[in-house]
């Protein structure tokens, strides 16, 4: 595969071919048979089809599952194509493999589970079988040019599941928002729940199950790769930082090109990932290497999201 030139400011990945060589040798590429043991697979990523892998891998090791499948769309991954089906048909693919990843999840663990709208009635019914469902996050996916016969689609969702809802890890405090105060309240003249600063006010806010401040990647942030349905960092770290312990186990079984193993190393968390195709694997281990060295996600700073946009709004005021 050539190297691709891109422009000065384009910083999507780009993998070079002594780099592919290099970081292919990294990865574990399982021979079907042989069941897969815990400490040869923590924070390593898998090359291989999750299908034949599940009966393979330890029961009860992840805290917290992240499931990206493929969405009943067609779609080309890159060679490995998925044709969208019937809503019968697509549940039947769903049921074939949901239950297997679940008994990978320890007995406190969380589960979540992403799709569009067109996906997520059958969604909803896989998790309601398998778990019990917590909640239901949708996300605000500003892209694309919009549609000319049919609403622009813009949303997708991400279905919360446990196995016991007395029993499970959710820290809401790592989670918090900072928005901008647009009608400032105060008592005694002093503001009432908000932070006043030179560069605007602020609050700290729980967040809800609706999230209107992620940031698709694109061309200019270092997080960007080719891959055709990459989630933001963002995104993923909010599940981790809400559903994860420090050094808690977070598996992927569609990983795509790598995003939640990635995320899980920048916030000390261990990690599992398998995928079947090996550039996607080989991105994710380069990705991998650069969050060795730079742990920044992008709209998350000092243990706080902010909303889209305010965090640079604060930095150009403290250049000022």
């Amino acid at each position: 595969m050539n190297e691709k030139k891109r422009g000065i400011r384009n910083r999507t990945l780009i993998v070079s071919e002594p780099e592919r060589t290099r970081l292919s040798q990294k990865l574990i590429k399982p021979d079907g048979t042989s069941s897969l043991k815990l400490n040869e697979i923590i924070d390593k990523t898998i090359h291989g089809d999750v299908f034949t892998l599940l009966d393979k891998l330890p029961k009860g090791f992840a805290d917290l599952i992240i499931i990206d499948p493929p969405y009943n769309l067609d779609k080309d991954f890159h060679g490995f194509k998925f044709k969208s089906l019937s809503h019968k048909s697509y549940l039947e693919y769903l049921k074939s493999w949901f239950p297997k990843i679940v008994s990978l999840l320890k007995d406190n663990g969380s589960l979540y589970l992403c799709g569009d709208w067109k996906c997520t009635s059958a969604l909803q019914e896989v998790m309601q079988e398998n778990l019990i469902v917590m909640n239901r996050i949708t996300w605000q996916r500003e892209k694309g040019r919009g549609a000319l016969s049919n609403w622009k689609n813009a949303m997708e969702d991400i279905w919360f599941g446990v196995k016991n809802k007395h029993d499970y890890y959710f820290d809401v405090k790592a989670v918090k928002m900072k928005r901008k105060v647009i009608a400032p309240y105060r008592v005694d003249g002093k503001p009432k729940d908000w932070e006043e600063t030179e560069n605007g006010n602020f609050r700290l806010t729980y967040p809800s199950n609706f999230w209107d401040d992620i940031s698709i990647p694109y061309w200019s942030m270092p997080e960007n790769t080719e891959h055709p349905t990459q989630k933001p960092e963002k995104l993923i770290a909010k599940l981790i930082l809400a559903s994860c312990p420090v050094n808690g186990i977070v598996f992927d079984p569609f990983l795509g090109s790598g995003t939640t193993s990635v995320v899980a190393k920048k916030l000390n968390r261990r990690y599992i990932g398998v995928e079947i195709n090996e550039e996607y694997c080989i991105w994710a281990e380069k990705r991998l290497e650069n969050a060795g060295i730079d742990k920044s996600i992008q709209g998350y700073t000092d243990g706080v999201f902010w909303e889209r946009n305010t965090l640079f709004q604060q930095k150009q005021g403290k250049k000022r």
